[in-house]
Order: structure tokens, then sequence, then C-alpha cells
């Protein structure tokens, strides 16, 4: 982009390769960016209203309409939420049997985004049509691997697509080990096809970027964090689930119908996600992970957004590890679930959605009738990140003209897999320049 006009106007009339609707506006003064918003003006879906007088064994069923990628992620934050009202804790078989279900949606989530989603953007192609023409065998391995994660959650949960076996307490049925032996030869498959996928994507020509955001993820003791932990940081945080309202919180912007989150007592953004997970869980992965990691060229932590295809590939190989071990390991549990008796109160939980944190909280009645609900997805989480993150690369490439600097941003943009029904995508971008 030249500076011999004053003003310029980008405009992107579909961002594709990413879910929702919005737009991105940024406005330039001599040479410094002095504004970029991300304008998310999708309708509110209005979840936490529905779920008010409903029965506590709702949530699960209903927040999984939320996300038809990420389903699982809202079932077990609600019933980890539920349960903590409820003063009930699941473990053991029944526990691991959650773990391998959400290892099902991260290899499907992940796989979808890397390959069909990302991995276009690096290989100078639009869709990932044109890059079968290019590359068929890549796009055959990347649609079988989500297909490997959609069979966990059909063995497990009874479906791919919002799946219907979850309940408070457990599952309604317990899968023979027979089926879980079955399942395991096509995991077997997926990991080998996970390392053929990190030696993919790290040989990709990526952006050198560095972003100085706080690093947010639950991290466990022993495990690389999934579906449990305490929430931490890079700069202190060691928080239980009830304690997430004192120190995030969320705020509605005059240019967006999602919210905004912010730390308590700081201006500095914060992040979720696989950045995050990664750079606080990077001791934690298999070894076969923290080996292709290494040979990825990964550090320790990670701080480049374009750098996230890696890592979510990294976390795919991690994920069918997973899985193998937890089937390696299944005997059925004397029952699919655990009683969960309804109490006045309140509890909350979280998990690792692919996309980073999702916070759960219910406040029950004496009955179990719901009074209240707040649902914390990851992507508006990362709002104030993404924005800053655009401004501080649109100001260092001021010299691309139209074409290549708005190409740059959708790739930004997608580094982060934004799920905007879930709240961020975006369909402008305007670009003003005032002298």
């Amino acid at each position: 982009m030249t500076h011999r006009t004053t003003s310029r106007t980008l405009r992107v009339a579909a961002l594709a390769r990413v879910e929702g609707e919005g737009a991105l506006d940024v406005r330039v003064r001599n040479g410094r960016v002095t504004s970029a918003r991300l304008d998310i003006y999708e309708p509110p879906r209005f979840f936490e209203g529905i779920l008010r007088g409903r029965s506590y064994l709702e949530p699960p069923d209903i927040t999984a309409r939320i996300c038809g990628i990420c389903p699982v992620a809202y079932e077990m934050s609600a019933c980890q939420a539920i349960e903590a009202a409820c003063g009930v804790t699941v473990d053991g078989a029944l526990a691991d049997l959650r773990r391998l279900l959400y290892c099902g949606e991260w290899i499907e989530s992940h796989a979808l985004h890397v390959y069909l989603l990302h991995a276009p953007d690096f290989l100078g192609v639009h869709s990932v049509v044109e890059l079968a023409g290019l590359d068929r065998p890549a796009v055959e391995r990347g649609l079988r691997l989500k297909r490997t994660g959609n069979r966990i959650l059909e063995v497990l949960g009874g479906r791919a697509i919002h799946p219907v076996n979850v309940r408070i307490g457990g599952f309604h049925r317990l899968p023979p080990k027979r089926d879980l032996l079955e399942l395991a030869e096509e995991v077997r498959w997926a990991r080998d096809a996970a390392v053929e996928t990190v030696r993919w994507v790290a040989g990709f020509d990526i952006p050198d970027v560095t972003c100085d955001h706080q690093l947010v993820a639950l991290r466990d003791d022993g495990t690389y964090a999934i579906e449990r932990g305490r929430l931490v940081s890079t700069t202190g945080l060691d928080l239980a689930p009830d304690d997430f309202p004192d120190h995030i919180v969320e705020e509605q912007v005059p240019h967006s119908t999602a919210l905004h989150a912010r730390l308590v007592g700081s201006d500095r953004p914060y992040l979720v996600g696989p950045l995050a997970r990664y750079s606080i869980n990077s001791d934690r992965l298999s070894p076969l992970a923290r080996e292709l990691a290494a040979e990825a060229g990964l550090g320790a932590t990670c701080r480049n957004p374009f750098q996230s295809i890696v890592v979510r590939s990294v976390e795919i190989l991690y994920a069918c590890d997973e899985a193998l071990r937890i089937i390696d390991g299944y005997e059925p549990p004397p029952a699919p679930a655990v009683e969960v008796a309804p109490r006045a109160g309140a509890g909350a939980g979280w998990t690792e959605a692919p996309r980073g944190l999702l916070y759960h909280r219910y406040e029950l009645d004496a009955d179990g009738t719901i009074l209240s609900a707040r649902i914390v997805p990851p992507t508006s989480q990362n709002q104030r990140a993404v924005e800053a993150d655009l401004r501080d690369l649109v100001e260092a490439n001021l010299d691309l003209d139209t074409a290549p600097l708005t190409s740059l941003c959708e790739r930004a943009i997608r580094s982060y897999d934004p799920c905007i029904s879930c709240a961020t995508h975006f369909l402008d971008l305007r670009l003003e320049r005032e002298r």
C-alpha cells in the first residue's frame, strides 16, 4: 500500500474459512494505527436466558447446540458445573471416558482447522478444493483424521454432532469394550497421520510474529490439561473454578454484540487457546508429542499466533496418544453414571475447548431448577487480544498494497480459529488513512 492518498478503504465481502459474521475497522493517522476494532454484529443467541427455569439435568443437551464443532466442550463444562453445585465428583473410569470423548473432539476440530481452514493460507490457494488439486493425499489424510475424531464421538456420544449419550453424572449408556478395541485400530492410524501432519505444517512458510499477551490455560497434575485443572497464567494466576468471577470480568463494547473479557486490575489482553495451553503445559505432553514438537521447532513456549497451526497438529498427536492410553486401560465401570441429586447452591466448571478455556456457572434452587446461568466461551475471551494483534500487524505492514494487507489480516484472524457463533468473524475490513 502506498502513502499517496490520505484515506483508503479495504473491504472483505465475506471472510472465508471461519464461522460467523463481523467486520474489522482500522484507522491510521500519520503512519500510526489509531484504532483497530473487531465489529461483531451477529444477533445474541440468549442461551443463558434459555437455561433459566429449566431442570438441572438439561444443560448438557441444551448447551451442546451452541456449537456443532465443539459440542463436547459445552457438555463437559456444563456437567462439571452442575455436579459441583450438587456436591458430586465423577472420577475413575467414567472420568476417563469423558476425557476420551474430549480427545475425539480435539482430533476432529483441530483436523478441520488445520487442513480445511488454515493450511490453504500457507500454500497459496483459496480453498481446500484448490488444495486437493495440488496435494490430494494431504487433504484425504486430513478428512480421515477428522473422521477418526468423529468416530470417537459416535461410539461414546451416540453421534458426531451434538452427542446425545452425555448426561449429568456420566453417560446414558456405556460402550462395550469390543467397540473401543475396534476404535483403537483407527486411532493408531490417526496417530501415524498426526506425525505426518506435524511434519507437513512445520515446513510451511510462517510469518515471524510475537504476541506479548498474558497466556491463560488450565493445568492439571501429571497430564496435559483437557477436561479439568486449575486456571493458571504466565503472570501468576492460580485459580479454582469458583474464583473465576473475581478475576475475569466481561464488558460490553459499542462495536460488538459479543462481550469482551479482561483480567481484573490489568489493561493487558490475555489469550486462551492452543498457544496458551502449549506454553503452560508443554512439559505434560506425551513423549512422542514432545519429540515431534521439538522436531517442528517449537520451544517450551510459543508466542507466534501463526504457529498455532503447528501447535494444533501437536495436540492432535497428543489426543491420539491419550485416546489409545485410555482405551488400552479401559474396564467398564459398574454403572454408566453416578447419582446426582439436586440441591440449592451454585457451581462452576471449566474445560479446554479446542479454541481455549470454556467456563460455565449455574445457580440452582433446591429442586434443581436453574436460577441463573453464565457461559464464557473462548473466542469472546480472545477478542481484545485479536484486536491488539491486528493493530500491531497492520502498523508493521503499512507499506503493503491493499490486497496483500487484507490477506495478511485474514490470515491473522484464521490463526485464532475464531468461532463467532460461539463468539468471532468478520465480513468487512475497512482501513481509513488520515494525514
